[in-house]
């Protein structure tokens, strides 16, 4: 071990391990036990791909997040659930989506277990068991773990049960809604009530730093907070600011190619790849004519794409910003010192919208494959950031255990030092599906397991070494050596049939036990339909 990181390392557990033991003395000291427990804030960007973060490799300026990352943590090997509303779920409840009823979208409730559109009231989330041991709770931004026939106007809107201040927040703005305009929210609330009334230069993203700034503002520091800051951006459509727009769009005139291979090479310089691999050409898994050199578009193309680019860049970059006054305001308030932050993004970048689309995600999800809404690497690869309370530095240092998002939420209970519970509404309950990265903090390895995904019929199970994983139920599993291959370039399944048929048995056995069968092969629209027919009934589970 280097000698340099060997002192590091130590020095950070001497620095837990006392961080904990104090942390236990005031829990069970009478009258100021809440006062000393530690703050938590938890961040998550939308649709931003692996890439995207200075810290990550990116061109994209993201300051304070950098700051974050430099005086904390960085997980290079961090699995999400591929899509908007599955992560969020298992963010919320540390289960696996289907097991929780989130196995698809929102949009519809399909009233079979795994797939209600929102999130089931049998489990606690995140926010209820904080609250449960005396924590404030705020949420400030997206939701979409409701079925969307609870908020819209059309469908006779009322909460069902399934609404964030019915799961556990004391103050909520944000929206409903999966995504749209940022001038002018779907779904948006503060608290139950609806908000429709937009003021000139409103935008979403500095709307959801407001609330969030001033939920600190208010906050009683005679108990410890928890807050949720759940960002839109960099969510389609693609709307910024048109200053910030323009502030972004020389750097992208190199195009695409140049500026992926840079990434990769920054990466690779910080040590969030393996070293010594090439990266793989630009993704023509759906349509060849995506696969082509900056060189091989038209002028107009170009700047369609710089654009497109520059306004992505952007509304990371007002993301940063906002972060950025959230701990300027923990700072001011005299909490900042007792505060753990973690951030991630839901899902990798989205290819979604146009060809265009695909060059641009292929940029941000440097250097996986496809893209979100795939159990592919590009699609369930993100940053995860962890930053200590000021007593505790991790002075920038690196993790590749590999970890997943139903991780987050123990991971945020041991850190404050709450149980889970036992029961919920009287019932008894059992743990989540994830577990404590507290042991990778403190420098230990995490303990070997297996890890699930499925949507829209797109299917993977990491196990040791290898992934087995498809497009969809309609094409061949292949089979994948991330040590070898952690770009998933190669398909061995031909060449060892014995383990591949191995790691479809796993991935089956689990998909029986999380009601992710009987599989759903419909189109969008054409699933929306079928179900909302057969059940007219789409207020949810209630």
């Amino acid at each position: 071990m280097n000698k340099t990181f060997g002192f590091l390392i130590g020095s950070f557990c001497v620095a837990l391990l006392a961080a904990e033991k104090s942390r236990g003395n005031a829990c069970s000291s009478a009258g100021n036990s809440l006062v000393s427990r530690p703050n938590v804030v938890l961040i998550m960007c939308d649709d931003m791909g692996f890439s995207d973060l200075g810290c990550y490799g990116s061109e994209i300026e993201t300051p304070n997040i950098d700051a974050l990352a430099n005086e904390g943590i960085r997980f290079s090997n961090f699995k999400n659930a591929g899509r908007c509303c599955p992560s969020r779920a298992s963010l919320l409840t540390g289960r696996y989506q289907h097991s929780v009823g989130m196995g698809w979208m929102t949009v519809v409730d399909e009233h079979r277990p795994g797939y209600r559109g929102q999130i089931t009231g049998e489990v606690p989330t995140i926010a209820e068991v904080f609250k449960a041991n005396g924590y404030s709770t705020y949420m400030s931004g997206k939701w979409h773990v409701t079925v969307d026939g609870s908020w819209r106007p059309e469908e006779d809107a009322a909460p069902n049960g399934s609404w964030p201040t019915q799961r556990g927040f004391d103050e909520f703005y944000g929206s409903l809604s999966g995504g749209g305009n940022y001038y002018k929210v779907k779904g948006l609330k503060r608290n139950t009530t609806a908000i429709t009334d937009f003021p000139k230069g409103y935008y979403y993203t500095h709307a959801i730093t407001k609330h969030a700034v001033e939920f600190i503002e208010h906050h009683n520091t005679e108990k410890p907070m928890f807050m949720y800051l759940a960002h839109y951006a960099p969510h389609v459509p693609l709307q910024a600011p048109a200053e910030r727009v323009e502030k972004c769009k020389a750097r992208y005139a190199v195009g695409y190619d140049v500026l992926r291979q840079q990434r990769f090479q920054r990466l690779e310089k910080l040590g969030l790849i393996p070293s010594g691999k090439k990266l793989p050409a630009n993704n023509g898994e759906f349509d060849e004519a995506v696969r082509v050199d900056w060189s091989d578009l038209s002028e107009e193309k170009k700047e369609v794409w710089v654009e497109e680019m520059a306004t992505y860049a952007a509304m990371i970059e007002v993301v940063d910003d906002g972060i950025g006054e959230v701990v300027n305001t923990l700072k001011k308030k005299g909490m900042y010192e007792n505060t753990y932050f973690l951030f991630l993004s839901d899902n990798g970048g989205s290819a979604r919208q146009s060809k265009l689309a695909r060059l641009r995600a292929d940029l941000t999800n440097t250097p996986y494959r496809l893209y979100k809404c795939f159990t592919y690497s590009g699609g369930i690869s993100s940053p995860l950031i962890i930053k200590a309370p000021e007593s505790i530095l991790f002075e920038g240092s690196l993790r590749h255990d590999l970890a997943h998002i139903t991780d987050v939420f123990p991971t945020c209970l041991d850190l404050a030092g709450v149980e889970y519970p036992e029961t919920f509404h009287g019932e008894p309950i059992s743990g989540p599906d994830g577990i404590s990265l507290l042991p990778a903090l403190r420098g230990d390895s995490l303990p070997e397991r297996d890890l699930f995904f499925e949507h829209q019929t797109s299917c993977a199970v990491i196990s040791g070494d290898y992934k087995l994983v498809r497009v969809d139920s309609r094409t061949p599993w292949e089979l994948i050596d991330l040590k070898a291959d952690p770009f998933e370039t190669t398909d061995l399944s031909s060449r060892y049939p014995e383990k591949a048929i191995e790691l479809e048995k796993k991935w089956t056995a689990w998909a029986t036990r999380n009601h992710v069968f009987p599989l759903e092969e419909r189109e969008w629209k054409e699933r929306v339909i079928y179900y909302k027919e057969k059940y007219p009934d789409q207020r949810g589970d209630r």
